[in-house]
């Protein structure tokens, strides 16, 4: 328990790892409620630097979606959204080139970002944003 914690008197809350657990349950139930497919998750690159893919998804049409899930009980600093830097968003295109590698022939692809704003167990309940193509590897060749 830390010492802010302890001070208030009150339990300590979820970890950050159950959080982000909690965070892709949620946006997998989404994503699949509008029609993709899990093909893939917590997918990792080897090696230093390396990223990794929370959620890969299949479109109907054969596109392969690779998601990033990101949550933010505040607004502060703006929100989820924000979150996603230039920093994560190569990471997340190394994993991605590294998960390719293996498939012939190369499928449609694309990045997208699922925004989780507000508590995951709140009242009102958190809101979830999709951002299709959120943004493009062309930026990291």
């Amino acid at each position: 328990m830390s010492t802010a914690t302890a001070r208030r008197g009150q339990a300590p809350g979820p970890t950050t790892k159950a959080r982000g657990q909690a965070a892709e349950a949620l946006a997998l139930r989404y994503l699949q409620s509008c029609g993709l497919r899990l093909v893939g998750r917590n997918i990792r690159s080897p090696g230093r630097g390396g990223g990794e893919i929370d959620l890969i998804m299949a479109e109907p049409d054969g596109t392969l979606v690779f998601v990033e899930v990101r949550q933010r009980s505040r607004a502060t600093h703006g929100g989820a959204a924000a979150s996603v830097g230039w920093g994560k968003q190569r990471r997340i295109v190394w994993a991605a080139r590294h998960y390719l590698a293996r498939l012939a022939p190369m499928p449609p692809c694309r990045f997208d970002v699922v925004v989780i704003d507000g508590e995951l167990r709140g009242d009102p309940p958190p809101r979830i944003q999709w951002l299709r193509a959120a943004f493009d590897a062309s930026a990291w060749d």
